[in-house]
């Protein structure tokens, strides 16, 4: 694959494994940077390429931990600018503080737009990111995001299981329309779990729309952050009459009592994609596959520095 020497693609220690997988796809060397930590805790990053007119991409996944990562990528991003480098494309393949996208009540931030802020101002020209929580997102930036969603790459997976009496299941309300895009590229029947809130810290799944008695399930997300709803929707559809279920999720987040709520679910596989690293408790998990998107980031950047149009993939991503 011929990509001139003016591509330069760096990687953050947020998943450098992402990063290694995007370069070989590409068949380009990472570009060099050391990045050090001072005594007190401040973090220094120096460019071993020259970058001067270059068209430059970062790789830094805002994900835990969140604060440290996010600093990284904008000191990386303005040591970008201040050497000079042409074009600066923040790709970002997990965009944290999203689901805070905002105000629904009185004297809380919208951090979502403040990170677009930050980023902007650090000195990204563009936006290259996965699955943002909500898909207004892009507008809080001043600068262009290429979206792309992993759902080509999911449903490829679950097509090759070959199940049948196949149900999607859309856990919550709000993700119905994933669920239907699930339903086009899969094929089955479409079911919707209706949750209730106890209290402001619980949420209880109550109801069933839609008939999974002996169907195999699938249940598709965006993001598996505490796992409480995937888990709680798994255990009504089982009670239910469900046979096998099945959960995908772009961005395994996997906090606090996911891990322990997802070993005592009845969930024969979770599929989740490498935006984010898992931690070895998750890798040692015998029901977690992890799927790359590493070729799908890698025809993206390809074809946004050759600037050619990249809308075929959002086509493919989110089959409209």
């Amino acid at each position: 694959m011929f990509l001139n020497d003016n591509l330069k693609i760096f990687g953050g220690t947020g998943n450098p494994e992402l990063t290694a997988k995007i370069c070989r796809y590409l068949q380009i060397p990472q570009g060099g940077a050391k990045i050090d930590v001072f005594p007190d805790g401040e973090k220094i990053i120096k460019l071993e390429d020259d970058v001067r007119g270059r068209d430059c991409f970062v790789v830094q996944p805002t994900c835990s931990p969140v604060d440290k990562n996010i600093v990284e990528l904008l000191i990386f991003l303005d040591c970008l600018k201040r050497a000079s480098a042409k074009r600066i494309t923040a790709v970002i393949p997990y965009f944290g503080y999203a689901r805070q996208d905002r105000k629904d009540e009185g004297r809380v931030p919208i951090t979502a737009r403040l990170m677009a802020n930050l980023i902007t101002a650090a000195g990204a020209n563009r936006v290259l990111a996965m699955d943002l929580h909500a898909q207004q997102l892009q507008g809080f930036f001043d600068i262009p995001v290429d979206h792309l969603m992993a759902e080509p790459i999911l449903t490829t997976y679950l097509k090759n299981k070959k199940l049948d009496r196949l149900a999607v299941v859309s856990p919550d309300v709000g993700n119905i329309k994933t669920a239907a895009r699930y339903v086009a590229h899969l094929g089955g029947d479409l079911a919707i779990v209706h949750k209730r809130r106890v209290s402001g810290h619980e949420v209880k799944s109550v109801e069933v729309i839609g008939d999974v008695k002996g169907k195999n399930i699938v249940m598709c997300d965006d993001i598996i952050a505490t796992a409480g709803t995937v888990v709680n929707a798994a255990k009504l559809v089982k009670e239910r009459g469900a046979e096998r279920i099945f959960v995908g999720a772009t961005h395994g987040v996997f906090a606090g009592p996911a891990l322990e709520r997802l070993k005592e679910a009845p969930i024969e596989e979770i599929i989740v994609t490498d935006t984010i690293p898992l931690c070895d408790e998750a890798k040692k998990m015998p029901n977690v596959k992890v799927l790359t998107v590493a070729e799908l980031f890698g025809e993206a950047i390809k074809r946004i520095h050759r600037d050619e149009s990249i809308s075929s993939l959002f086509g493919q991503s989110a089959a409209k």
